[in-house]
């Protein structure tokens, strides 16, 4: 029995194509068996195989779950993937800030409102994507933290903590068993495959599932545009899938029927037959900032920027390719056995639902379906890994004593579950902390403009000290010294030594004095002006890492050396120029000379040595140098000949 189960399972179960021992023995599951407190679910694989017919040995793995989301995966690489997934983080989140998960159903929800597609970027991405996306585009997950982020208070979250959490509802797998199976394993399908009519009758989904088994066919004839199916093909039992956000648009209908074939070694495969697909990209989406261009219109009134007037041609051109596509598959999507459809965000749902002349989806089909899975970006691809996850059927190896156990365990904890902490309500700040907050505005604002009058009136004005503790406290700048010299500011650093007593020996939370915060070398002298003015008894300049002294005389006799040397290089490199100049001028005009005694035959000496031409000379003078001299050499000639150039013009 165990070699026969082996057998039947060495490749993925296509439940549309079950083989006919397992359907024949194939009973439903007690779902009570399943665990109560974590709906099963499955997430994408990490790498997504093109058709049902591909064998996946993760499949078979034994089942895992996440106790934070309350989820069960039949592999070790679902869980991976979940584990990466945005769902995943935000409950982490959550539970960092002591608060419950939410379940998968909420998060969809509060993501509602976002035209992003889940879990980021696709590997085949327009070059447009790529460009962006290297400034750095945000997730999903960081767009709705910040979302949150904004419109969080004290206030929501009072009202966040009494709202009521929703139940988990009905699993979106159905377990099935058969005795040829290992024991323990069970097989699941998704629930979205039965029609709302199937799901009333549960006991019947073993019929059910019988009736939907479909014998291999060879693909219909197609048309060579679009590979869209014949008018008068009879195509079979077919899906229809589509995702839309962000700018992306795709979607396929694939048969159910399997596509029979020979593989290179001669035995049967059975693959997916993709009757018509189309994908589309836009640029609508303001790149690092989320949301559609309509939606950002909507909320803050129309930009007037070149980049929105874009988009918003960009979003009515998609709006209408993809309208024009689904009114071309009309026959097709009418007769689709189920419709599959992602799309995220009211403006997404608006164009492919409408209302609009002509529509062919409809928010009230018993056909439409959402993917009981997480998904990336719109792409081909990512279309077909849905179709082959909708299609296989799962498999999970469960002990069923532990099963019960975790069961009675959660049936006993769940009426007494912990409430979430109460977070603790912020302090309000006391008078002498709101005054000692104002001066550090202040202060903070004149000194970032070198204001040293301002800054010293203040300080007298107020009666503070030149050592006043910023608040609230700044470990890397605490005081008006520590700030002036990190902004460079040499007048104010000069300032609040000599005439406001500032202290250099008080230390930051690093263990820095505000000499070692100075940034360029007019600080630095600033520092040790004061030091030769206040005399060395003043402070412990040593411990305040403040050089020798220097005089305002010595400072400015060093400047003014350095103005003068500054002068005589600059004149040195005049005079250089100007006799190349004039060399290079006696050169062209010998050459010039030369060339005319030629035309004219003059000048010619029998045995006399041939003279080297210009660029001869040229190549000859820049033998030996360095590439950068080469250059500069070249940038000089260059200069030179645009000014002769400019002399022989004004003659």
């Amino acid at each position: 029995m165990a070699q026969k189960a082996e057998h039947l399972l060495q490749k993925p179960l296509y439940i549309f194509d079950l083989p006919e021992e397992i359907l024949s023995t194939l009973s439903l599951k007690n779902q009570s068996d399943r665990p109560v407190v974590s709906p099963p679910q499955t997430t994408r694989p990490a790498a997504p195989s093109p058709a049902p017919s591909e064998t996946d040995p993760n499949s078979r793995t034994n089942a895992t779950s996440c106790n934070l989301c309350g989820l069960n995966f039949a592999s070790v690489s679902e869980q991976r993937e979940h584990v990466r997934s945005d769902f995943h983080g935000y409950n982490l989140r959550q539970k960092v800030k002591g608060l419950q998960p939410v379940g998968e159903a909420e998060f969809e929800k509060l993501i509602g409102d976002l035209d992003e597609s889940i879990s980021g970027s696709e590997t085949e991405e327009s070059d447009e994507d790529d460009e962006e996306d290297s400034k750095g585009k945000d997730s999903t997950l960081s767009a709705l933290l910040k979302k949150q982020a904004r419109i969080s208070s004290p206030e929501s979250d009072a009202f966040a903590s009494k709202k009521k959490h929703r139940g988990a509802g009905r699993p979106p797998l159905i377990w099935f068993t058969s005795p040829l199976l290992p024991e323990n394993m069970s097989l699941g399908v998704y629930r979205a495959i039965f029609s709302d009519a199937e799901q009333e009758e549960e006991s019947h989904l073993v019929e059910t599932l019988r009736r939907k088994q479909l014998p291999p066919a060879p693909p219909p004839p197609t048309k060579s545009e679009r590979g869209v199916p014949l008018p008068a093909t009879d195509v079979g039992p077919h899906y229809f899938l589509c995702m839309i956000g962000g700018g992306h648009f795709a979607a396929m209908v694939v048969a159910l029927a399997p596509k029979k074939g020979k593989t290179y070694t001669g035995a049967d495969e059975r693959s997916a037959t993709v009757l018509a697909h189309k994908t589309f990209h836009r640029y609508t989406t303001r790149r690092k900032q989320g949301g559609a261009q309509s939606s950002y219109d909507s909320a803050k009134g129309a930009a007037h920027s070149a980049g929105s007037a874009l988009r918003r041609a960009n979003e009515a051109a998609l709006t209408n390719d993809i309208r024009s596509l689904l009114s071309s598959w009309k026959g097709l999507i009418d007769s689709a056995e189920l419709i599959f459809v992602r799309a995220t965000g009211s403006t997404n749902r608006r164009t492919l639902f409408g209302p609009y002349e002509g529509q062919v989806l409809r928010n009230n089909d018993t056909r439409n379906r959402g993917f009981p899975f997480s998904t990336r970006r719109a792409t081909q691809k990512e279309l077909m890994r849905a179709f082959v996850e909708l299609t296989r059927a799962k498999q999970s190896t469960v002990d069923d004593e532990a099963l019960e156990a975790l069961n009675a365990e959660a049936s006993e904890t769940a009426p007494s579950a912990p409430s979430p902490p109460k977070q603790p309500k912020p302090s309000k700040p006391s008078e002498e902390e709101q005054i000692a907050m104002l001066h550090t505005s202040q202060l903070t604002a004149m000194i970032k403009r070198s204001k040293v009058p301002a800054v010293l009136n203040y300080l007298k004005t107020n009666n503070l000290s030149a050592n006043f503790t910023f608040v609230p406290a700044n470990y890397h700048t605490p005081a008006p010294l520590h700030l002036a010299a990190s902004l460079n500011s040499a007048p104010v650093v000069l300032a609040l030594l000599t005439k406001a007593g500032a202290d250099p020996t008080i230390m930051n939370d690093d263990a820095r004095t505000a000499f070692s915060l100075a940034g360029d070398r007019a600080t630095r002298d600033a520092f040790r002006v004061a030091r030769s003015e206040l005399g060395e008894s003043a402070f412990d300049w040593e411990t305040a890492g403040v050089p020798s002294a220097l005089s305002k005389a010595e400072v400015e006799k060093r400047e003014a050396r350095e103005k003068s040397d500054k002068a005589v290089e600059d004149k040195a490199e005049v005079e250089r120029r100007r006799a190349e100049t004039e060399r290079l001028r006696k050169e062209s005009e010998a050459e010039e000379a030369k060339r005319r005694d030629q035309k004219l035959g003059k000048g010619k000496i029998l045995g006399q040595i041939p003279q080297k031409t210009f660029a001869e000379k040229r190549e000859e003078e820049a033998r030996g140098l360095t590439p950068e001299a080469r250059m500069r050499l070249e940038r000089e000639r260059r200069a030179r000949a645009a000014e002769e150039r400019f002399r022989r013009f004004q003659r």
